[in-house]
C-alpha cells in the first residue's frame, strides 16, 4: 500500500513538472496563431474563430526566411561533420594509442574546458580578423572544428573496443586510419548519433559568435535574423514567435531520427551480454 502511494505521488510530481516545463512551449505555439494585435489579449489560445496564420505569412513575406534557414543548415551541417571527424579521430588516438606526454596533453585539454567561452571572444575575434575570416562562414566553422568534449566522449566509447580486434585488423593488413574508419567508427555508432545531436543543437542555436562575425545580412543565420524582427522602432513579436517555432522543428526532427542511437549511446555498457 505504501509503495502504491509513493508511485502515485511520484507520478503526480512528474506530471506537474511536465506541465510547468511545457507551458512556455504551448504559449509559444499559441502566440503564433494569434492576430498581431491580439498577441497579449489571451493567456494561451484565443477562441477558435480568432485563430490566424498571419504571423507565418508575415514571416515569409517580410524577411527572406528560407534564405536564413538555408544559411543555418549549411553552417550547422558542415560544422557537425567537421567536429564529428576530428572528435572521433582524436578520441580514437586517446583511447588506443600510447605516446609520450599523453597524460599532460589530456590534462591540458581538460583545462581548456574550464575556460568560459566569453573569455576567449576577444583573442578569437582578433585571430579571425587577422586571417581574413570576418563576415564569412569560415569564421563560424573554423573556431569550432575541434571539440574537446567530443574527443573525451569518443574516448570513453572507444575504450570498450577490444585491442585484439585492432590487432586482428593490423594482421590482415589494415592501415591505422583503416582501423579508425572501418572498425572504431562502426562500433561507436550510438555515440556518433548522440554527439551529432548535441553538436547540431549547439551550432544551430549559436547566437553570440555569429552576431560578432557576420555583418552582411544575406549571410545571417536564423538566430540572428529572427532578432531583427524586434527592434527599437518595430516590434513584430508574433513574427518572432512564428520563426522560433519553425526553427525548433529541425532539432525535433533530428532527435526523432537519432533517438535510437542517442538512447543507445546513453545506455551503452549498462547491460552485459
Amino acid at each position: 500500500m505504501l509503495g502504491r502511494t509513493l508511485r502515485i505521488v511520484l507520478y503526480l510530481a512528474l506530471t506537474i513538472a511536465s506541465v510547468v516545463m511545457l507551458a512556455p512551449l504551448v504559449w509559444l505555439v499559441a502566440a503564433c496563431l494569434k492576430r498581431p494585435e491580439e498577441l497579449f489579449s489571451h493567456l494561451f489560445f484565443p477562441p477558435p474563430a480568432r485563430l490566424s496564420v498571419q504571423n507565418f505569412h508575415d514571416l515569409f513575406t517580410q524577411i527572406p526566411f528560407l534564405r536564413f534557414l538555408m544559411n543555418s543548415f549549411f553552417v550547422t551541417s558542415v560544422a557537425v561533420m567537421v567536429q564529428l571527424f576530428f572528435a572521433s579521430l582524436g578520441g580514437f588516438a586517446l583511447a588506443k594509442y600510447q605516446f609520450a606526454g599523453k597524460r599532460p596533453v589530456m590534462v591540458l585539454m581538460l583545462a581548456t574546458m574550464m575556460i568560459p567561452g566569453q573569455v576567449m571572444l576577444a583573442p578569437l575575434y582578433e585571430l579571425i580578423y587577422r586571417i581574413g575570416f570576418m563576415d564569412s562562414y569560415l569564421g563560424l566553422i573554423v573556431p569550432g572544428c575541434v571539440s574537446v568534449f567530443g574527443m573525451f566522449l569518443f574516448r570513453q566509447s572507444m575504450l570498450q573496443i577490444p585491442d585484439d580486434l585492432l590487432e586482428a585488423g593490423r594482421i590482415d593488413g589494415c592501415s591505422e586510419f583503416g582501423l579508425y574508419w572501418h572498425v572504431a567508427l562502426p562500433v561507436s555508432r550510438p555515440m556518433i548519433g548522440a554527439f551529432c545531436l548535441i553538436s547540431f543543437m549547439g551550432t544551430w542555436n549559436s547566437f553570440l559568435w555569429p552576431q560578432i562575425v557576420l555583418h552582411t545580412r544575406e549571410r545571417f543565420t536564423l538566430p540572428i535574423a529572427l532578432t531583427q524582427t524586434v527592434g527599437l522602432y518595430s516590434q513584430q513579436y508574433g513574427v518572432l514567435m512564428a520563426g522560433t517555432v519553425l526553427s525548433i522543428l529541425p532539432v525535433v526532427i533530428l532527435f526523432l531520427i537519432l533517438q535510437k542511437e542517442f538512447i543507445s549511446g546513453l545506455t551503452a555498457g549498462a547491460v552485459k551480454g
